[in-house]
């Protein structure tokens, strides 16, 4: 498996709701929480600058079943970089989530462009990353609409084999997961992490 995935099977109800892993650390602690209450497991694209300063929660994220993968160590730009600062970019943040968590994870999510050019797909494959992670549904939770909003867009657009980008750090976003994981449930699609997704 190389390149660029957004998706995973269509045949098997099974989805990974995945987060951009950044922001305030009680923020993250109460919607870490609630994913613990519904025994959802997902996957954690950490900011490795965040990673760094919150070792604890990259340490709690793993010990609760989640995946921690790369989303870069600054969260800049990386489209607009060259080869060489992009694999600083992911190497960085490489090595910081193998100091917490003594892998650098699977899975690696360029920052601030939902698809990886040629040269950040090079970047992630010689830090470790042969794929680069996109998503087909945008929660658009990052722009702060509401719980409900976060909801409906999501449930408007997830089918089996998704890929659900959201993001750490936004309060409509906890307020919005148990009414989220009770839709999926009711929908028959059934959360896991991007590796039981992708096996």
């Amino acid at each position: 498996m190389t390149g660029e995935i957004t998706h995973g099977p269509r045949d098997r109800a099974q989805i990974a709701l995945t987060f951009h892993g950044q922001g305030d650390s009680a923020v993250v602690h109460q919607l870490l929480d609630r994913l613990a209450a519904a025994h959802a497991p997902v996957t954690v694209l950490a900011v490795g600058a965040w990673l760094a300063a919150q070792p604890e929660l990259g340490r709690r994220i793993v010990a609760a079943g989640h995946e921690l993968g790369n989303h870069t160590q600054h969260h800049a730009d990386i489209k607009r970089m060259n080869a060489d600062a992009a694999y600083a970019e992911v190497a960085t943040c490489a090595t910081t989530l193998r100091r917490v968590t003594g892998s650098i994870g699977r899975w690696f999510r360029p920052s601030q462009t939902p698809h990886a050019t040629a040269t950040i797909k090079a970047a992630a494959a010689r830090a470790g990353y042969p794929v680069c992670l996109s998503y087909d549904v945008d929660s658009l939770d990052y722009t702060d609409p509401g719980a409900d909003a976060i909801v409906a867009t999501t449930m408007a657009a997830v089918r089996p084999g998704s890929i659900v980008s959201l993001h750490f750090g936004h309060a409509g976003t906890v307020a919005a997961m148990p009414t989220l994981l009770a839709a999926l449930n009711r929908r028959g699609l059934t959360p896991v992490t991007m590796t039981d997704l992708m096996t």
